[in-house]
C-alpha cells in the first residue's frame, strides 16, 4: 500500500505589495503633470481686512508706477522719476533687492491701465527677485 504524504501547508503570511505600488506609481505621474499648472501665475499677499496704510517706521519701498501710456517708472529715495524700459527696471529693483532683501515693493498703476500689463509688471518684479509685491490704492472719500 502506498502511502500519501499529506503533510499540511502553513498559510502565507505575506502583504502582497504589488497592487500598492502601481498605485502609487500613477499617483506619481499624476502629480508630476498637474504640479507646473498649479504653480502659474503671480503671487499677490491679500488683505485679510480692510487695506492699511505701511508703517512709518518701515523701510521706503521701491514703487514701481506704470502710467497710461504703458511707461514704467521707479521710486526711490535716491532716484527721480524718469520713464525707463522694463529691462532696466528689473535690473535696479533686482540690485535693490540684493543690497536689501527686505525691502517692500509695491505696483503703482493708473486705473486707465489694461490689467494685462499690470500683471506683467508684477511678473517683472517676481522674476527681479522681489518676494511679495503689494498694490498701491487711493483711499475713499
Amino acid at each position: 500500500m502506498m502511502q500519501i504524504n499529506r503533510s499540511r501547508r502553513r498559510p502565507v503570511a505575506e502583504i502582497n505589495v504589488v497592487p500598492y505600488i502601481d498605485v502609487m506609481l500613477v499617483l506619481l505621474i499624476i502629480f508630476m503633470v498637474t504640479a507646473p499648472l498649479i504653480t502659474q501665475g503671480v503671487k499677490v499677499d491679500l488683505p485679510q481686512a480692510n487695506a492699511e496704510p505701511l508703517e512709518e517706521d518701515s523701510k521706503p519701498p521701491l514703487v514701481a508706477s506704470i502710467n497710461e501710456n504703458g511707461e514704467y517708472f521707479l521710486s526711490t529715495d535716491s532716484e527721480k522719476n524718469e520713464p525707463m524700459s522694463a529691462t532696466d527696471l528689473a535690473v535696479v529693483v533686482a540690485a535693490q533687492l540684493q543690497v536689501d532683501p527686505d525691502t517692500p515693493v509695491i505696483v503703482k498703476a493708473d486705473k486707465k491701465i489694461e490689467y494685462e500689463k499690470v500683471i506683467t509688471l508684477m511678473v517683472l518684479l517676481q522674476r527681479a527677485g522681489a518676494p511679495s509685491v503689494g498694490l498701491m490704492t487711493e483711499p475713499n472719500e
